[in-house]
């Protein structure tokens, strides 16, 4: 679950730089602990955008010492399988093949690979094998866009 301390620290640098904050991970434990920030842009991500970045995030993280103890800064671009964390991801790739994994059971699942065919409000809609899941974003553990890998060629 993505720290709205951690967000509010973060976010206004990366938006000065001209990027969109995508996800704030922090996983491991003890002196593994890794913090990854996912950032994008329309052209996308190179190496010297992570760099950029990197020194940005890390001189808030100076400054504010939101995390006790160690950790290792990781800053790169979503991947194709881009993390879906604020209301807008959702209604930004409505139409789109989404995994959702969830905290409470839906209709008795907790794990939905599917369309996303609705995004408003606090709720959003996955179509698995044409039934619909109405899923509150507060029971969102883990949302994941599905990759479209191309097999032609």
């Amino acid at each position: 679950m993505e720290s709205p301390e951690l967000r509010g620290i973060l976010q206004p640098g990366v938006t000065a730089l001209g990027y969109e904050l995508v996800a704030i991970e922090l996983v491991g434990s003890g002196s593994d602990r890794i913090l990854r920030v996912y950032i994008d842009h329309p052209v996308g991500i190179t190496v010297e955008d992570c760099a950029k970045v990197s020194r940005q995030v890390s001189a808030a993280l100076d400054v504010e010492d939101p995390i006790s103890g160690a950790y290792v800064l990781e800053v790169s671009s979503p991947g194709l399988d881009r993390p879906l964390v604020q209301p807008a991801d959702f209604e930004r790739f409505t139409g789109s093949l989404v995994k959702v994994k969830t905290r409470e059971a839906v209709l008795g699942r907790k794990n939905f690979t599917g369309l996303l065919s609705e995004a408003s409000g606090d709720n959003v809609v996955v179509e698995v094998d044409g039934e619909p899941y109405d899923i509150s974003l507060a029971n969102i553990d883990r949302a994941r866009l599905v990759p479209k890998l191309d097999s032609a060629g």
